[in-house]
């Protein structure tokens, strides 16, 4: 394939020899595969707990602090390393991502014990927000401005789609054979994702001036810090919901235990309904998706609470609650826009964003429950802090304004 030339600038339709449109679908497919094994090696450890406990002999409890390891990692991990990394070429970034995770998922199925297979999971999680952010930056400029956002949602197409086929597959696999069968088959889809990046990815040059300091200049922005904040606020609903599916589906709609990995399809679809169309409508309007998706989780949020007791109900609220996964390619394109010429960091810490929403829609939602209120309540955190997200997202929409004016 020949080499093209990656636009420094995402804004403009212009490039010094335009890809085919082959050559783009490429490049999405190479940096999307890379996104499933991240979707993939992240969630699979949920179902493979009880498995990783046994191993090391501690607790399910115990063994659930690794979730939390690789969560700390990508909180800490985006910002890091975008900022490190400010004068490596994107290509060669995402190669040396990709590379950490592939090594670090094997070295885990590797690990001897549980503290150091703890500790390698804290590793193997710092590349995955960088990742994401580098590989949208990269697939955005390769387009005109109008196709940006279904860009960014074709590459993000392959972490919703690891959460229908390659976490259930992942899942199933540890379980009947080993769970480090698993992460083994993770890391090999690392090594598969290097290798089209390296045959499909186009080579580019480093951005004149880039800097650790230029990157660092992102979190002086206003808009950068408001939109991060409409992340991890308004989008902490679906995860307070999500983190006590499998109770509320047999505590609450009183169905068999079976019914639960039937939610989290049910769940995985929505994400990928969402992830489709909330692409289309943000190259459309990129505010008003994430207003409309924001007022969405709020109803179908409310909904759920409402209706929780009903089996089909249930699993109509569960579809949409997936489906407002909706304004994640709306808040990446967002970012890239207010970020300037600090695109990277700006764009890599929207998954520190998402990974603070999960810890505190989970921590919210346990709160209530704990108080009694029980696990259909969730629903209700969960509107609440879609609601709070509207008045960041209005603050933002205020900002825009008085900076036009």
């Amino acid at each position: 394939m020949s080499q093209i030339a990656v636009n420094d600038s995402i804004d403009s339709d212009s490039a010094v020899e335009a890809p085919s449109p082959m050559a783009v679908a490429l490049v999405q497919l190479a940096l999307a595969c890379g996104g499933f094994g991240i979707g993939t090696g992240e969630f699979a450890i949920m179902g493979l707990l009880p498995n990783v406990a046994g191993t090391f002999s501690v607790t399910t409890p115990e063994a659930g602090y690794v979730i939390s390891a690789y969560a700390l990692g990508v909180v800490v991990g985006a910002p890091v390393i975008a900022v490190l990394a400010a004068k490596m070429a994107r290509r060669s970034l995402l190669l040396l991502l990709m590379a950490i995770f592939a090594v670090g998922n094997i070295a885990s199925a590797m690990a001897p014990t549980f503290e150091s297979f703890t500790l390698i999971r804290f590793i193997t999680g710092l590349p995955h927000g960088a990742y994401f952010g580098v590989a949208a930056i990269v697939a955005a400029s390769m387009v005109p401005a109008h196709k940006r956002a279904r860009a960014v949602g074709r590459v993000m197409l392959g972490l919703t789609i690891a959460t229908l086929l390659g976490t259930p597959l992942a899942t199933f696999f540890g379980q009947s054979l080993d769970w480090r069968v698993a992460f083994t088959s993770v890391g090999i889809i690392g090594l598969v994702t290097m290798a089209l990046i390296w045959y499909y990815v186009p080579r580019d040059q480093v951005a004149e001036g880039a800097s650790f300091l230029r990157e660092l200049g992102a979190f002086k922005r206003p808009q950068v810090l408001l939109t991060l904040a409409i992340a991890a606020v308004g989008y902490g609903g679906m995860f307070a919901m999500f983190s006590y599916i499998a109770d509320t589906t047999t505590k609450v709609a009183m169905l068999p235990e079976s019914m639960v990995a039937v939610m989290m399809i049910l769940f995985g679809v929505g994400m990928n309904a969402g992830n489709v169309i909330g692409s289309w409508l943000a190259d459309k309007s990129l505010m008003g998706t994430i207003a409309g998706s924001l007022i969405f989780n709020i109803v179908v949020l409310s909904l759920f609470s409402l209706t929780a007791t009903i089996p089909v109900m249930l699993a109509l609220c569960v579809f949409l609650i997936g489906c407002g996964f909706a304004a994640g390619p709306a808040l990446q394109t967002r970012l890239m826009d207010v970020a300037a010429d600090a695109q990277t960091l700006a764009a890599a810490s929207n998954h520190s964003a998402f990974n603070i929403a999960n810890a505190l829609g989970a921590w919210l939602g346990g709160l209530v429950i704990a108080g009694g209120y029980g696990f259909a309540a969730t629903g209700y955190v969960g509107a609440a802090l879609s609601f709070l997200g509207m008045f960041v997202f209005a603050a933002s929409l205020r900002l825009d304004r008085r900076e036009r004016s």
